[in-house]
This record gives C-alpha cells, structure tokens and sequence, in this order.
C-alpha cells in the first residue's frame, strides 16, 4: 500500500511540473509577443508574394489575447490571438476585417522563431500560406 501511494505521489507531482513547465512556456510566449510591435516582412499566398499588401501596418501584442492592426499610426482593426508553445501553433481572428488582414486569420503553424521574428505556415484546403513577423 505505501508503494502505491508513492508511485501515486510522484506521479502527481511529475504531472504538476508538467504542468508548470508548459505555464512558464506560455508565459514566455506572451512575453515575447506583446514586448513590442511587429511587422509582417514576408507574406505569400499560393506560391505568390504579396508582402506589399501589409506595408504601412504593424501588429501590438497585448497579453488580454487581443492585437491591434495599426496602419499609418491608427488602430484599423482589433482582433484576438493566442499562442501555443506546446504545439508551436500561433492564431489570429480579425472578425469582420477585409484582405489584407483578413489572410492572418487562423491557425498557423511556427516553423522557426526567435524572440525578434516567427516564420509560420498555413494550408486550408489547396491554399497554402506563409508569413514572417520580425519585431521592431
């Protein structure tokens, strides 16, 4: 009996540091995205390359899970994000927004990243999509 409650015990505890490890992961993932603004420096739809759609925005992060769309200095549109470290995923939703915000919209997938940029991927059916936020 005491074995049993041993091997329960440290696999409760395991299972709590688990758990604190993935918290302080997704903290720092908050930490790294609302710590400045972003701009998109590569963005291509279907193999095509339409970067200069996003000239003039930039992306402030903030840690209520929502971003503003800042174009020339004014907010244009405010959305809602979130970030999983675990599964290297990021998502955006700018509800009602128009191209080109409306192609940030969903899931992506990280492919790389640091604390000044993330490279990311995103297919929906046969359209597949890229991006690049670099930190200001």
């Amino acid at each position: 009996m005491k074995k049993l409650i041993s091997i329960f015990l440290a696999f409760s505890l395991l299972s709590g540091c688990k758990k604190n490890v993935e918290n302080i992961t997704q903290d720092l993932v908050v930490q790294a995205m609302i710590n400045g603004q972003w701009i998109i420096t590569k963005f291509t739809q279907n193999g095509t390359e339409i970067t200069s759609d996003f000239w003039g925005y930039k992306f402030q992060y903030y840690s209520n899970k929502t971003v503003d769309a800042i174009k020339n200095g004014t907010v244009e549109r405010t959305g809602i994000w979130d970030g999983n470290a675990v599964n290297k995923t990021t998502f955006a939703n700018f509800i009602g927004a128009t191209n080109p915000i409306a192609l940030i919209n969903g899931t992506w997938n990280i492919t790389k990243n640091s604390w000044t940029y993330v490279e990311a991927t995103q297919t929906n059916g046969t359209e597949i999509k890229t991006l690049r936020l670099d930190k200001l």
